[in-house]
């Protein structure tokens, strides 16, 4: 009743796209300033939200595109750009400002969507859906899915010991290098959409 093989197979693939290690910065970044114990149940809240819009998009994802007409290159180009302009915020400083953060969940959007869930994440969840057809290969799907984002809780749960060791400073350098870092994914997002776009016309 389970396939090792889609398992691991779903589960890497997640884990290079969903990228728990690289997840940490730009977490660390999003909530500074606040109390480690909202930093933790945010955490929580940014796996909760990508875990439903993954779960979402695997039950149905492939139906809900084709109703609103939306080819997944659209999507991975608009969250490309969703990405960009956070990312540009984080470069700038104006994260610092606690008036544009404090009372903003950024657990859910970018964290929940599009970080986590972002569209490489839903597309390889829809097609490793579509492709389990027998009953321990559908198990072994849904196990990789709830594994990663249990990784994923993991990595951010305990990310914030690392706060404790580079103080207010690091937390700077941290949102500095944060913003590049998701920039260059923004811009490799897009030009993946594009790209798509160009080899399907």
């Amino acid at each position: 009743m389970f396939d090792v093989a889609v398992f691991g197979s779903l589960f890497l693939t997640l884990f290079v796209i969903m990228d728990p290690p690289g997840i940490t910065p730009i977490f660390l970044a999003l909530t500074a300033g606040r109390p480690a114990k909202v930093q933790r149940r945010m955490a929580f809240q940014a796996v909760c939200v990508a875990g439903g819009v993954i779960v979402l998009f695997g039950l149905i994802g492939q139906q809900i595109l084709d109703y609103l007409h939306v080819s997944v290159p659209a999507l991975m180009i608009a969250g490309g750009l969703l990405l960009l302009l956070i990312a540009l915020d984080l470069l700038t400083g104006k994260t610092d400002e606690p008036q544009q953060t404090k009372d903003v969940n950024v657990a859910l959007v970018p964290l929940g969507m599009p970080l986590l869930a972002g569209p490489g994440a839903i597309v390889s969840v829809i097609l490793a859906v579509q492709e389990a057809e027998s009953g321990s290969a559908q198990v072994s799907v849904w196990a990789a899915i709830l594994a990663i984002h249990v990784v994923l809780w993991l990595v951010m749960r305990y990310s914030l010991l690392i706060i404790r060791v580079i103080k207010d400073g690091g937390v700077v350098l941290v949102t500095r290098l944060a913003g590049m870092m998701l920039s260059a994914i923004a811009v490799q997002q897009i030009i993946n959409g594009v790209t798509q776009v160009i080899q399907g016309s």
